[in-house]
């Protein structure tokens, strides 16, 4: 029994170390990104179309980011939910430095299931700078006539599903026009971390 002591005072440092590790994980988890400051209306140098008179919905990520598979997944479920026509395109961040296929990643393959979406890789970021992103995940909505009306993320914390004022917002304002929210926290990466060279 010589040993027991011993096994006591490891489960009692044991304890409030999982603790703290639980505590550092769920802040972590629930600290939002930098929300963007985007155009307030569609800039007409984007590299990639709006159709007049349709609303346009943007998603940005990073490829390797693991939170943003929550997001990925909240925008199927707006396009599912949806039944007005929106054009939908998830750009992802590609850095030349990193190659061709680099951007192509589980993430991209999970986009580019959903039906209708068009996914783009964001060749060094010139959309990331056109748009103003920094956090991966962020998302934006402009209505038919190409003004902002949505900026912020679609899940309720870092890499968790389920419901949230976001897609709440993106779903109530293109169904009826109006939402209680016009913007939420973004959580993600950074948009231009994650090794990436």
């Amino acid at each position: 029994m010589k040993g027991r002591p011993a096994v006591i005072v490891a489960v009692i440092l044991w304890i409030p170390a999982v603790g703290l590790g639980v505590g550092a994980l769920l802040q972590y988890s629930n600290t939002p990104g930098r929300l963007a400051a985007p155009p307030p209306d569609w800039p007409q140098s984007a590299g990639f179309r709006r159709v007049p008179g349709e609303s346009t919905l943007v998603v940005f990520a990073h490829p390797q980011c693991p939170c943003s598979r929550a997001t990925i997944g909240e925008l199927a479920l707006i396009v599912a939910r949806c039944r007005i026509k929106v054009n939908t395109y998830v750009l992802f961040y590609a850095p030349r430095s990193m190659g061709e296929g680099w951007a192509r990643s589980d993430l991209w393959n999970d986009a580019t299931a959903i039906p209708g979406v068009h996914v783009i890789e964001d060749r060094d970021g010139w959309e990331v700078r056109r748009f103003g992103p920094s956090t991966s995940g962020q998302t934006l909505l402009y209505d038919s006539d190409g003004h902002l009306v949505f900026n912020g993320g679609i899940t309720a914390a870092r890499g968790h599903f389920g419901a949230n004022d976001g897609m709440d917002a993106v779903v109530s304002i293109l169904e009826h026009r109006t939402a209680e929210h016009h913007t939420a926290p973004v959580f993600g990466c950074s948009l231009l971390g994650l090794g990436d060279g």
